[in-house]
């Protein structure tokens, strides 16, 4: 379960990681010469410097999500039942396995058109990263100045889709959560009018009442509706930290409380972090569950240079700003 967000207008990227277990994540910068390797295609010796929340394995940082120095963003969520890999490369395409995705298309384009592009020629193999790893069923979210599409990793090959709302969850797929937006195409931020009945006096009872109607649950179209509303209606302010801190409102709306959410094993369902990319200052912003503090990590100048990785572990104990 996750949720991802995408203002490619105001160069803002980033989403919830929902999931009953932590995977080694921490925040990971990958130079720009540092050697990405491939199953069925030569290294990448340079390329794009990223950064991102990854877990590193054998000195491999695997990427949920990052930002590459053009501004080019990337996430995976998870895509279970729907999702399909093939178990055979096809010499006539680009085999890839899913956990190459990302360093390959951030290591090399700069734009969503030069992603979609590169992607077109794909083919996503079974690999997993090692024996030990399970391969996720998943499908992406592509954002950046230029806009955005999500690629969907269906039984007859990928599908691609312009993400005209700039949010992607979970199941079912994009064409569906698309179309389940019309059902609340009657929503608005502002109190509304009494259509149930003419002849009754509907009172409007208090402050809070737009939006009503608004699903609330943690399922995926839910809070696909929900992300998207918020998406449409958020007021921005002129000042970047502020845009930064309302990416986050929005975020937190549709976040995991601990222990709302079980899983068949009975575990809790949480956002184990929210993060925010900001493409026009280089910044990975993220806070994690305990952790509500915004923490910042920069993509400098020096942080992109070299071969080694720079990495940060997440934050993960509350902290509090006393006042007195």
């Amino acid at each position: 379960m996750c949720t991802s967000v995408a203002f490619w207008d105001r160069g803002l990227y980033g989403r919830n990681l929902d999931l009953e277990y932590h995977f080694g994540e921490e925040v990971v910068i990958t130079p720009r010469e540092y050697e990405f390797t491939f199953h069925h295609r030569q290294p990448l010796l340079q390329h794009y410097a990223m950064i991102g929340a990854a877990c590193v394995a054998q000195n491999t940082p695997l990427y949920a999500e990052a930002l590459n120095e053009k501004g080019l963003y990337m996430a995976g969520l998870y895509f279970p039942g729907n999702a399909m890999y093939f178990e055979e490369p096809d010499p006539a395409a680009l085999n890839l396995a899913p956990y190459e995705l990302i360093p390959l298309v951030l290591g090399t384009c700069a734009t969503a058109a030069q992603a979609r592009s590169l992607l077109a020629a794909v083919r996503l193999a079974a690999i997993p990263f090692a024996p030990e790893y399970s391969l996720a069923p998943l499908h992406w979210q592509v954002a950046g100045q230029d806009g955005g599409f999500v690629m969907e990793p269906m039984a007859d090959g990928l599908h691609f889709y312009d993400d005209t709302v700039g949010v992607l969850t979970n199941n079912p797929p994009y064409p569906y959560q698309l179309m389940n937006l019309n059902n609340y195409r009657s929503l608005s931020p502002r109190t509304p009018a009494n259509t149930f009945g003419p002849g009754l006096d509907l009172a409007v009872y208090g402050q809070g009442l737009g939006g009503l109607g608004l699903p609330g649950d943690a399922s995926p179209m839910s809070r696909f509706v929900k992300a998207a509303f918020l998406r449409q209606n958020a007021a921005f302010p002129p000042k970047r930290e502020g845009q930064v801190s309302q990416f986050f409102h929005i975020l937190d709306a549709v976040s995991m409380v601990r222990g709302s959410v079980l899983t068949s094993e009975g575990r809790c369902d949480e956002t184990i972090y929210a993060c925010c990319c900001d493409a026009q200052e280089g910044v990975y912003y993220y806070h994690t569950y305990d952790s509500g503090c915004l923490h910042a990590v920069s993509l400098t100048e020096d942080a992109m240079t070299g071969s080694r990785l720079q990495v940060f572990p997440l934050a993960d104990r509350p902290e509090f700003v006393w006042d007195n």
